[in-house]
């Protein structure tokens, strides 16, 4: 699904990865764990294409991914990726419903159709009755779950999420934590989930400790 290969990056005079091998299979939860400035981040932002590495490769469903540049690494991204952060991003002029859309509508999907995937969305989030809701009339942890369905709105292939459960208390976190599950149980949706949340690294099939830069195991 998803592999990386000798991934360098620096900033100025100052390295952040230094040679990362990564792999994901389909329909696997693998969550990133170790200190702050280890260089998660940074590895996620290059898989997501969000930065490029300065040296090294990375291919998602059999494309090379560094060979796209413009509007074709765009689309790609939009198509094949989904993002979920600490803080969920959502725009305070837009419902639930229209935040959730925002990426099927970059993707040229129908009005109709991309309503009726944001609407069986919310549903499996127990969110229906937000749908016209503004952020600012939901909860910390129904904000994320928007966040989490607008990712899922073009079926991406993979989910790659930084902290996505930092910002939520730990009923809000626990509930998240087994939505990831059952999405992987019943649709077979792949993470990467940086996280320090002992919990969720927990319930991973795989778990990857990082350290200055390098992937420990």
């Amino acid at each position: 699904m998803l592999k990386a290969t000798g991934i360098k990056k620096a900033y100025g005079n100052l390295p952040i990865l230094k040679g990362v091998d990564f792999e994901v299979e389909k329909g696997e939860i693998v969550s990133i764990i170790g200190a702050s400035g280890a260089g998660k981040s940074t590895l996620l932002h290059i898989l997501g294409t969000l930065d490029k590495p300065d040296q090294g490769t990375v291919e998602l469903k059999g494309t090379k991914v560094n060979g796209l540049t413009g509007e074709l690494l765009s689309v790609f991204r939009n198509r094949n990726i989904g993002f979920v952060f600490q803080f969920h991003h959502l725009l305070p002029e837009f419902t639930a419903l229209e935040n959730i859309c925002i990426p099927a509508f970059i993707a040229k999907t129908g009005k109709k159709q991309a309503e009726q995937r944001a609407m069986e969305l919310l549903d499996l989030l127990g969110l229906k009755d937000r749908a016209d809701h503004k952020p600012n009339q939901l909860s910390g942890g129904e904000q994320q779950r928007v966040a989490v369905a607008r990712a899922l709105i073009n079926n991406p292939a993979i989910i790659l999420a930084d902290e996505p459960s930092g910002n939520l208390d730990s009923a809000n976190a626990n509930a998240l934590h087994e939505f990831f599950i059952t999405l992987r149980d019943n649709f077979r949706q792949t993470f990467v989930i940086v996280t320090h949340n002992e919990g969720l690294a927990k319930i991973s099939d795989r778990v990857v400790t990082m350290k200055d830069g390098l992937i420990l195991y």
